[in-house]
């Protein structure tokens, strides 16, 4: 697409410095050096012979007759092939129908999408926002209230990351593009159209609808339901936890620094065991424009460590405020009034105003962003709640640990950006079932006090044995406290600054960390790791993040080629004694996402044409321990468009220690079990131009619902059974439902029923 809105969550924020866990021979590579990922050129892969206790065996040898073999679970739905065709391709037996498109209504009374009469800004507060991503499903009982059973009436929640281009959502002629106009307004010439600000504005948050099914498994939308609504950026969140009222929080718009206007870039979710959602606030940084000239040199610091640009493309702070704001939702609850709605625009230049502190300007804005963000589906009274408990930096996603009865909540979180960290928040509280539909108190007493910890992993070559460590950020680290590049005033600012407390302590620079999702079976923790295209270069090599080859991509004839980590991993961990407080884990890699003809080496998890990927993004266990994974890529997608697929997972250590390619060298590193393709198998392949995202499912687990972000061509409109309606060529983001034909459990064919699944 053309004049595409500015997005990118693969750069390096981490400028720390930070060494790797393993010393690697201080030397440049070149890209001349890099070992190619085809089997051809993988010839000089000599090194593996001087590398003791280590193979690069597939030991795919079948169990000795002597053992007894059990029936386990298989997958058995027809694996769909790869494909760059410009629809949504299912299994047979399946089908796929739009339910819920950018633009689309949420109430009764407003017009569908036309592309040809494109709706004002402040109608997206009841319209579908851009960008689908995150999203899960809350059954929803007769009393109105969370009913975890309930398969049939329920509130879809998902969320809505940003705007892909300004010639989906706004009129031919706007005010968003590049060349002259941009010029214009980077020089302050003229200033962005405030409909299209708005528009744009409204565009980013989370819908909440009302979803019902019947017994067909046919699934529609309740536009007259009392709980269908948007949160926007724009809409008013209040802040809580250790963070609440302090100065890094106060501005202009909330002097106490109480509340934050707004959540934004929401790209992964979660949901609390109480019946609540969460969703995250990822690459903020890019809707912010910052001067300098008054700011302290900490302050400075820390917008460069979170990537704060001197100009965003956005540009919403040149937006002149007119009554048209005052029909967006940013009043309902008293927060912003007529007087001071130029704030609404204001607040996306970080500056501090001489002589004036900082309830009087917008010096600390960003840090306003970059939080989890509880919302109760089922409260549409009080606001929602950023979580600062939790730090801030680009949350990707949020997963809670199993559930326990008189056990502590572990909120396991991705920091996506190339080189950051994995993080994990332990509840002081231990979980009670009884706190189920209690709301924001119940968030307040699990949410609000805890520690903070980033992730260490460490690999021993001698013993190869693969472990990790949780490190505190808590100020009375005297790591953190003493640090020399950022002087801590108190808790609040290392949780403010939580990317820097973590080059403080030495944490592990990891490729991308991205959604999370916990094993419902056995509590393991898998996290993905999208890609890295600066893993062996600015990022040095290690057993965890263990990949650097060269990948050459054709398209129209056109050869390019990427470096490093080209094509992503899962990796996984296992607390110590099984116990989410525990300062130790144990951990391995699950799946390497390669090309099925790459060298083994690359392809160190054997896949095939029926389950090979890149990129791995998006991920879910349902409740049965079937894991959804979706991708996010631009390095396969000359043989296919972005997919999911479905694994049926070991466990850690059901491996062995192979070798990867490591530019001119090879890393050891723990893999886990190779999965054929009746454990790991595709499931969908999405439009082209598409990122295949969000996954949640009845449960009942007869309908699947999957977010397609921002696809290319024409589609919805050229798709069958398209619930969604409007008119109109121009691409559109958009949740999709799946069913089966039969009205059968979606990828049950082959699942074994134990008792232990039949109870969750």
């Amino acid at each position: 697409m053309t004049d595409q809105m500015p997005f990118n969550d693969d750069y390096d924020s981490n400028n720390s410095g930070n060494p790797e866990f393993i010393e690697l021979l201080n030397k440049q590579i070149t890209r001349r050096s890099l070992i190619k990922k085809t089997a051809g050129g993988a010839v000089a892969l000599t090194l593996a012979t001087s590398l003791t206790a280590c193979s690069d065996d597939d030991n795919d040898q079948a169990a000795t007759p002597e053992q007894e073999i059990k029936p386990t679970s298989t997958l058995k739905f027809t694996p769909v092939n790869k494909n760059t065709s410009n629809e949504f391709t299912v299994p047979e037996g399946y089908e796929a129908r739009v339910l819920y498109a950018l633009g689309d209504p949420i109430i009764d009374g407003l017009n569908d999408w036309d592309d040809s009469q494109i709706p004002s800004g402040a109608s997206f507060t009841m319209r579908s926002g851009e960008c689908h991503d995150g999203m899960t499903y809350f059954g929803m009982g007769s009393n109105g209230r969370y009913e975890e059973q309930q398969a049939n009436k329920g509130l879809l929640v998902l969320n809505h990351e940003y705007v892909d281009s300004a010639d989906i959502i706004h009129p031919a002629n706007h005010t968003h593009g590049f060349g002259e106009k941009d010029i214009q307004l980077t020089t302050g010439l003229i200033s962005r159209v405030e409909d299209e600000a708005l528009r744009e504005i409204n565009c980013h948050g989370v819908s909440i609808i009302e979803v019902s099914k019947d017994l067909t498994q046919s699934v529609s939308i309740n536009k007259s339901s009392v709980f269908n609504r948007r949160v926007t950026a724009a809409t008013p969140i209040e802040l809580r936890g250790p963070v609440r009222g302090d100065v890094l929080v106060q501005n202009k718009i909330s002097t106490d620094g109480t509340f934050s206007l707004g959540t934004i870039n929401n790209c992964g979710n979660g949901y609390t065991p109480w019946g609540t959602y969460l969703t995250t606030e990822e690459n903020f940084n890019q809707y912010f424009s910052r001067d300098d000239e008054n700011q302290t040199i900490s302050k400075k610091f820390a917008l460069d460590r979170y990537k704060i640009p001197k100009l965003s493309e956005y540009k919403w702070h040149t937006v002149v405020a007119t009554k048209a704001s005052l029909a967006s939702d940013i009043t309902k609850h008293g927060k912003i009034t007529a007087q001071n709605v130029q704030s609404l625009y204001d607040r996306w230049m970080v500056k501090a105003t001489e002589g004036v502190d900082a309830t009087q300007d917008f010096r600390h804005a960003d840090n306003t962003f970059g939080w989890i963000v509880e919302i109760d589906p089922f409260d549409n009274r009080e606001l929602p709640v950023k979580r600062t408990a939790l730090g801030r930096f680009a949350h990707e996603d949020c997963r809670v640990s199993r559930a326990i009865p008189n056990q502590p909540l572990a909120f396991y979180m991705g920091d996506d950006s190339r080189g950051e960290y994995i993080y994990k928040f332990v509840s002081d509280a231990k979980w009670n079932p009884e706190d189920i539909n209690g709301g924001y108190a119940i968030g307040d007493k699990y949410m609000n006090s805890g520690k903070l910890y980033v992730a260490k992993f460490n690999f021993d070559e001698s013993t190869q044995k693969a472990t990790g460590e949780w490190i505190e950020l808590n100020i009375n680290n005297p790591k953190i406290s003493g640090y020399l590049k950022y002087k801590f005033a108190n808790q609040a600012d290392v949780l403010v600054n939580a990317r820097i407390a973590g080059d403080a302590v030495g944490a592990t620079k990891m490729d991308r960390p991205e959604w999370v999702a916990v094993n419902p079976h056995n509590g393991e923790v898998y996290v993905t790791l999208t890609n890295n295209s600066e893993r062996g270069t600015t990022h040095d090599v290690d057993a965890a993040n263990p990949r650097q080859y060269i990948d050459t991509i054709i398209k129209k004839d056109k050869k390019s080629a990427q470096y490093g980590n080209v094509n992503g991993h899962i990796i996984r961990f296992r607390e110590k004694g099984d116990t989410v407080s525990a300062l130790e884990f144990e951990w391995d890699i699950f799946l390497f996402g390669a090309e099925a003809n790459a060298h083994k080496s690359v392809n160190l998890s054997g896949l095939n044409d029926n389950n090979d990927f890149s990129s791995p993004d998006g991920m879910w266990f349902d409740p049965r321990g079937v894991l959804w994974i979706q991708t996010d890529d631009g390095a396969y997608t000359d043989k296919t468009n972005c997919m999911m697929l479905a694994a049926l997972p070991g466990t850690i250590g059901d491996g062995e220690i192979k070798t990867a390619a490591a530019g001119d060298r090879l890393q050891s590193t723990p893999v886990g079990a190779k999965l054929d393709d009746t454990k790991f198998r595709r499931f969908l392949t999405g439009p082209s131009g598409c990122e295949i995202t969000g996954v949640t499912m009845t449960p009942d687990y007869k309908a699947i619902f999957v977010n397609v972000q921002h696809p290319g061509g024409v589609w919805p409109s050229n798709h069958g059974d398209n619930l969604s309606k409007g008119k109109g060529t121009r691409p559109r983001s958009a949740t999709v439902v799946i069913t089966r034909k039969d009205g059968g459990e979606i990828a049950g064919e082959g699942l074994i029923q134990t008792e232990e699944t039949a109870k969750l």
